[in-house]
């Protein structure tokens, strides 16, 4: 990734179109609100088929979001971190996360496009079903709601101070990420898989000195 300061304050122009600039902004509480609604429609219409059996669909749902967790890390590990090396490749970089992470608390820029999520959606949402007929429903729903609960997480780790309990975690994980290592701690909604394929950093000395595990203010 292209090396640059961190701001915590500001933004970037990434693209010089009005229209693509303004689509590259979302608040957080869009997508939120309208996976978590697409997850209950799907529930709903996985209550109302009496082909499925939910005494053995139970496991369904958590696995679904716990399926988005991994595809999360994984994204954000591969996709996210390519190995960029032409000029291109660190410019498209840059356009999909690095200027995340140039500015970390720029809040239109905390969430993927709607545009490009609703197409990924979909896209899961059909595999999904092909896979496993009207049980991918329940999958999918799981899986829309574990994408709007990372959202939250993500949001609040970048926005708000750390709470005085065991959540605390996800703020000083985070900031590992984002102030210590960009090559580690990939994970946002379930760190498990940062310890599971050994990408946690070093904690002696990690994120600045930020004990507390938060990003540091914009102060």
């Amino acid at each position: 990734m292209r090396e640059f300061k961190i701001s915590n304050k500001g933004t970037a122009r990434i693209f010089e179109n009005p229209l693509l600039e303004r689509l590259s902004r979302t608040h957080f509480s869009v997508p939120v609100v309208f996976y978590y609604t697409v997850a209950a429609a799907c529930l709903l219409v996985s209550f109302l088929n009496e082909e499925i059996i939910f005494s053995k669909a139970l496991w369904i749902f958590p696995s679904g979001m716990i399926f988005f967790s991994l595809l999360e890390y994984l994204i954000h590990r591969f996709l996210f971190h390519f190995d960029a090396k032409t000029e291109k490749e660190l410019q498209l970089q840059y356009n999909i996360h690095g200027v995340h992470h140039e500015f970390p608390r720029d809040k239109d820029r905390l969430v993927m496009p709607p545009v490009i999520s609703i197409f990924l959606a979909l896209s899961f949402f059909f595999l999904f079903r092909l896979l496993m007929g009207d049980y991918g429903f329940i999958f999918f729903a799981g899986f829309v709601a574990g994408y709007s609960t990372y959202l939250i997480i993500h949001y609040a780790v970048h926005t708000l101070k750390p709470p005085k309990n065991f959540l605390k975690i996800y703020w000083k994980h985070h900031s590992l990420h984002h102030y210590s290592s960009v090559n580690a701690a990939y994970s946002v909604s379930l760190p498990f898989w940062d310890h599971l394929f050994g990408t946690m950093p070093a904690l002696k000395g990690a994120a600045g000195g930020q004990s507390e595990g938060r990003l540091p203010d914009s102060q």
